[in-house]
């Protein structure tokens, strides 16, 4: 359906109208001294639906089924294209159109766990590619201010879509920052399901389109109070019907006082990474810190009101 020209679509929904009407009309006349308890089924021409027709039908009958049957004709097609392009999304982070059919189909924002606190805004400096966060965790009725801070050669992504993520809106490289409720346990004794799990679930950033498949961490690495994943994996493509290898970097820390993991997530399909893009991403993602935010006596609240910790 994305492919066929408007011109052609209408001519072949007014052929199927036309269709309609003339089938209906015979029926009508051919029925007209039929039994009274006799009925007739025919097939919808776009839809597996059936239209049930009686036979002592008056012309008020008529014209409401036919209205009925073309109205299907008319708004099948249209309720097909509500689909939103993943390879779109994956590389600019936003839908081909977003202010059309496919844009507004009822796509969830991905949730990265991500809360700006009250009076804060997500920065970077043009110069040095410093991007700079503050962020809150623990329990809403006493959360924990904490900066999350790299350095990234992409630009600051806004809208909607993002909390706290920069990229290539052209080739789809990037980092995000996300957040997950930890375990009760250390950085270095959580599973590596535990990762996987965090941001490969239905609501990830990732799965826009349907959870990734393929999930493998490569490398797991201690670095002090920070752990280091690699992690390839493979998203479905709408267009195409394939699946897009791609490979991800993860730093993720539990800051002092609290019990929740902050992860900054760098990834690129793995073609680019293997021409290239490696280096960009490992470099952002090893610049990667989160530490308790200093004291202040701005009250410690949440950003926006729909935010909940």
């Amino acid at each position: 359906l994305h492919s066929i020209p408007f011109s052609t679509y209408n001519k072949t929904m007014m052929s199927a109208i036309y269709a309609t009407f003339l089938a209906l009309a015979l029926l009508e006349v051919s029925q007209a001294f039929a039994p009274p308890s006799h009925v007739q089924q025919i097939m919808h021409p776009c839809s597996s639906a059936t239209t049930v027709l009686f036979s002592h039908s008056n012309r008020r009958d008529f014209m409401s089924k036919a209205a009925v049957v073309i109205g299907g004709a008319v708004s099948v097609p249209f309720t097909a294209r509500a689909d939103v392009d993943i390879e779109s999304f994956v590389s600019s982070g936003q839908v081909a159109m977003p202010m059309g059919v496919s844009g507004q189909a009822g796509k969830a924002k991905p949730r990265t766990g991500v809360v700006l606190r009250e009076g804060s805004e997500v920065s970077r400096d043009g110069r040095s590619g410093n991007v700079l966060a503050e962020i809150l965790l623990g329990k809403s009725s006493d959360p924990t201010p904490v900066l999350a801070t790299f350095t990234s050669p992409w630009s600051l992504a806004k809208g909607g879509l993002f909390d706290v993520e920069c990229r290539d809106a052209k080739t789809g490289d990037g980092a995000f920052l996300t957040v997950a409720p930890g375990k009760g346990m250390g950085i270095a004794d959580l599973p590596k399901t535990f990762f996987t799990e965090s941001l490969f679930g239905s609501t990830g950033r990732f799965s826009f389109y349907g959870a990734p498949t393929d999930i493998k961490v490569k490398k797991s690495d201690i670095d002090g109070s920070y752990r280091y994943l690699e992690i390839v994996f493979s998203n479905l493509s709408q267009s195409t019907n394939a699946e897009i290898p791609r490979t991800a970097l993860v730093a993720a820390t539990i800051p002092e006082g609290t019990n929740n993991v902050v992860m900054l997530v760098g990834s690129a399909t793995s073609n680019r990474w293997k021409r290239g893009s490696e280096k960009a991403v490992r470099e952002t993602v090893g610049s990667f810190k989160a530490t308790l935010a200093p004291k202040s006596g701005m009250k410690v609240r949440a950003k926006g009101a729909d935010y909940e910790l």
